[in-house]
């Protein structure tokens, strides 16, 4: 797929990975976990789409994330060093943003939190946030993610 080059292009401090082209945006300061988290959905079969830095845009009316050309590939992974040749996706459409808390900020997350969206140029997008070193984080993104593709749904 050819590169999307954008005047309407935004670059987020962000990760993005992908599960079928379906992408899910990890945001949060520096030290909050998106290359760890990343890295253990790579594992599960999620794509790298972007580390630290990610370009976003609309294409054909939705929200789009690309990695910025310098970062292409490439994942920061701490205590080893940026590496190389990971499962990786040149595009995916924005479905999830979860942003990472850090932990003990317990009262950030609620037990059963009311439905939230972020729009990102023009684009409603589901809001979850999380702690990413939780170990069930990576089934929590799964879950959102499925929410957001609608194979599952929040019962009330």
């Amino acid at each position: 797929m050819p590169r999307i080059v954008s005047s309407d292009m935004t670059q987020l401090h962000a990760n993005c990975v992908a599960f079928d082209g379906q992408g899910v945006l990890l945001r949060g300061p520096s030290g909050s976990g998106k290359s760890d988290l990343s890295l253990r959905l790579v594992s599960r079969g999620a794509q790298l789409v972007s580390d630290d830095r990610t370009d976003i845009f609309i294409q054909d009316g939705k929200l789009q994330a690309t990695a910025p050309e310098t970062l292409i590939g490439m994942i920061e992974v701490r205590g080893i060093g940026i590496v190389a040749g990971l499962a990786q996706c040149s595009q995916a459409e924005i479905r999830v943003i979860v942003d990472l808390v850090e932990p003990g900020a317990h009262d950030i997350i609620a037990r059963m939190p009311e439905p939230a969206t972020e729009t990102l140029h023009g684009v409603n997008v589901p809001l979850w946030k999380f702690f990413a070193f939780e170990n069930s984080a990576p089934d929590k993104i799964e879950t959102v993610l499925a929410l957001a593709t609608g194979k599952m749904r929040i019962v009330s």
